[in-house]
C-alpha cells in the first residue's frame, strides 16, 4: 500500500459523526472516513447490490485472507 499524505478539508458534522462510528466500531477516526469512503466507492460502482450484500462479501473476503474457510460441498436432493 502506498501511503501518500494529503490535506483533506471535512466537515464537522462528518468528523463528529465518524468519532462516534469509530468509538463503537473500534476503529480511528481516519480508519472509519476511509471505511465510508471504500462503501461509498463500491456502491457507486455497482449501484444494483444492496449494501448489506456489499458489506457481506467485504466480510467474506476478510475471512479468506484469514484463513477462515472451509470447502462448501454441494448435496442435490
Amino acid at each position: 500500500m502506498v501511503t501518500i499524505m494529503a490535506s483533506v478539508k471535512l466537515s464537522d458534522r462528518l468528523i463528529n459523526d465518524a468519532k462516534i462510528t469509530a468509538q463503537a466500531l473500534h476503529r480511528s477516526v481516519p480508519m472509519q472516513i476511509e471505511h465510508w469512503a471504500m462503501i461509498g466507492k463500491i456502491c457507486e460502482e455497482n449501484p444494483d447490490l444492496p449494501v448489506n450484500f456489499i458489506e457481506g462479501i467485504l466480510i467474506g473476503m476478510a475471512e479468506i485472507e484469514a484463513g477462515e474457510v472451509t470447502e462448501y460441498v454441494y448435496r442435490s436432493c
